[in-house]
């Protein structure tokens, strides 16, 4: 009868023996890397990265929130943020800048941070691009807009704030 001995040669652990840690590892290493973005913070902080906006084709359906989508109205589509959130949308390439609510999930294109309402894109002046650079901040001082609707176009405005001199 002969025995056969299994010698761990030096390269690798005995089977079993480290496995738990080195799969926890990969997988932590997957995780980081599919959660990064290409995201940096610029002068005043908060999240910067690509915008789009959304509409009129989408008009009258419900959002992920179960509210439905009307024109005029100052909201966005963000991954994470809880409904209700109030987010400030600068546009980096002109200074113009939008309080939104957020409502909806998205953008769904993997480079973009946040997808505006059409009313948010024509009062960052971005209606036209389609896409443009934005920084991303919380709000001060509360977690919401009250919902702004197309009937009353001064109240629908009151999110927006364009600086002297910015063009659009």
């Amino acid at each position: 009868m002969q025995v056969r001995v299994r010698r761990p040669s030096s390269s690798r652990s005995p089977r079993g023996v480290g496995t738990p840690a080195r799969l926890g590892g990969c997988l932590l290493l997957l995780l980081l890397a599919g959660c990064a973005r290409n995201l940096r913070s610029e002068g005043g902080g908060g999240e910067v990265g690509e915008a789009s906006w959304y509409g009129p084709g989408l008009y009258g359906r419900k959002t992920a929130s179960g509210e439905v989508l009307r024109p005029g109205t100052l909201t966005a589509a963000h991954r994470t943020l809880p409904f209700g959130s109030c987010l400030r949308v600068t546009n980096l390439e002109n200074g113009r800048v939008v309080e939104v609510r957020v409502n909806d999930r998205g953008p769904y294109s993997g480079d973009r941070i946040v997808d505006v309402s059409e009313s948010a894109a024509r009062a960052l002046g971005m209606r036209a691009k389609g896409v443009t650079r934005v920084r991303l901040e919380r709000c001060a001082g509360r977690t919401a807009v009250e919902p702004l609707e197309a009937e009353d176009p001064e109240r629908r405005v009151a999110g927006a704030w364009i600086p002297p001199g910015a063009g659009g």
